[in-house]
């Protein structure tokens, strides 16, 4: 037989503790959520104005191995977060 005990809380009390409880499984289920950014994906054009830079400096990028390219149907795109990865902090 299991034995109980009771708690005597007054009403700030047990609002404190639940929303202590309500916390702590709020941040534990946001750690465990599937939800991710959504990756935003640029042409060529947008790399070459986000960079403010011309088309063929952005296709130099791409064939000397400093941006990564994806293609999908003969066109050719960049994921907006690989583009920001590879820009490197100047001292």
């Amino acid at each position: 037989m299991k034995e109980s005990s009771q708690i005597q809380l007054n009403a700030e009390q047990f609002q404190t503790e639940i929303l202590k409880k309500l916390k702590a499984e709020l941040l534990e289920l946001s750690k465990n959520s599937q939800l991710k950014e959504p990756k935003e994906i640029l042409t060529r054009q947008d790399v070459a104005e986000l960079c403010q830079v011309d088309i063929s400096t952005v296709n130099n990028w791409k064939n000397n191995g400093v941006i990564t390219a994806y293609g999908l149907g003969g066109r050719v795109y960049y994921k907006r977060s690989e583009i920001e990865k590879s820009m490197i902090k100047i001292n």
